[in-house]
């Protein structure tokens, strides 16, 4: 499983860095005046390097010595660290595309992102277990689909 998540992490840099001269990042900075869809995008980016990178085990971090606790939250950190270099490489790549530029606000909203994603995790490691937060996830999809169900034969 974690290969796969590897694969895909790699997939996501190369399309950041692809897409980077594509028309289509053209068109969608007509709907992205602000630039907000870097938060989104790094948060998936930083979502598919936790699961490349953290061990994911069936006990909450709670339980966990000290030792194993100071290494999974350092794999965080990690993740974090990789997801931050590739927004600022992307910055940097933009420089010698014509057309675009480098934007330090970028940078920041690709942080933000990457921040949102790891705080949640953290906290989804931490207070739960990985299985139980699962089960929870697909009880509220299950409850919202079931509410639009309801709402659509009314």
């Amino acid at each position: 499983m974690r290969i796969l998540f590897s694969i895909l992490s790699i997939a996501c840099i190369a399309g950041i860095f692809l897409f980077a001269d594509s028309p289509v990042v053209s068109t969608l900075s007509n709907f992205n005046p602000y630039s907000l869809l870097h938060i989104p995008l790094y948060g998936i980016l930083t979502i598919l390097l936790i699961f490349s990178f953290v061990p994911i085990t069936q006990l909450p971090i709670n339980s966990l010595n000290q030792k194993d606790q100071i290494n999974q939250i350092n794999h965080y950190f990690i993740v974090g660290f990789i997801a931050l270099i590739v927004a600022i490489a992307d910055e940097i790549h933009q420089i010698y595309i014509p057309g675009r530029d480098a934007s330090v606000t970028d940078v920041l909203l690709d942080l933000v992102g990457i921040i949102l994603v790891l705080f949640f995790a953290f906290r989804l490691f931490k207070t739960k277990t990985f299985s139980r937060s699962i089960e929870y996830l697909k009880k509220i999809l299950i409850s919202s689909f079931c509410l639009r169900q309801t709402r659509q034969t009314r």
